[in-house]
C-alpha cells in the first residue's frame, strides 16, 4: 500500500519561473560585455536619466545612449531588453568620487519576487538602487541585482 506523490504545477508560477530565469540570463550576459568594455576603456559605461548605458562606440569620441533592445556592437548584437511591457533594466555606475566609472549596477524586477532565493530581501528591494528608482511602474521593485566584481548588489 504504497502512497502517490502527485505533483500539482502551477501553470503561473512556472511562466513567472521562466520569465525571471530569462531576466538573470539577460543581466549575466550584459555583464560580460560590460567587462569586456571595462578591458577596452578602463572604465564602465556612464548612464543618462533613464538608466541606460551611454558608451563610447568604436573609433568616435562622442557618447550616445544605448536604448535597452537597440545594437551594442561590438559586444553585444542587442542589449537585452525586458520582455514584459511595464518593466525594464536599471544599469547605474556612480559617476563621481575617486571611484568613479569603476564600479556598475545592473537591476531587474523578478516576478516571483522574494520568492526567488535570489532575489534581494530588503522591503524596497536592493539596498543600492538609486532613490526613487523603480524597474518599471511603482510596483515593480529592482528585487534583482548583478554588479561589477567590486561590490554588492
Amino acid at each position: 500500500k504504497g502512497g502517490m506523490a502527485i505533483a500539482i504545477l502551477n501553470p503561473i508560477a512556472q511562466l513567472q519561473k521562466s520569465a525571471d530565469a530569462k531576466r538573470k540570463s539577460d543581466l549575466s550576459q550584459i555583464s560580460k560585455a560590460l567587462e569586456a568594455y571595462y578591458s577596452d576603456h578602463g572604465k564602465y559605461p556612464s548612464t543618462n536619466d533613464d538608466y541606460e548605458l551611454v558608451v563610447l562606440p568604436a573609433g568616435s569620441n562622442d557618447p550616445i545612449a544605448l536604448s535597452w533592445g537597440s545594437a551594442w556592437e561590438p559586444y553585444m548584437d542587442v542589449l537585452p531588453k525586458d520582455a514584459a511591457v511595464s518593466k525594464k533594466y536599471i544599469y547605474y555606475v556612480p559617476t563621481t568620487g575617486s571611484g568613479a566609472f569603476q564600479s556598475y549596477y545592473l537591476y531587474a524586477s523578478l516576478e516571483r519576487g522574494t520568492l526567488d532565493p535570489q532575489a534581494c530581501t530588503g522591503v524596497t528591494g536592493c539596498v543600492n538602487v538609486p532613490s526613487g528608482v523603480t524597474c518599471g511602474d511603482e510596483t515593480d521593485l529592482c528585487n534583482y541585482g548583478m554588479t561589477s566584481p567590486n561590490v554588492s548588489p
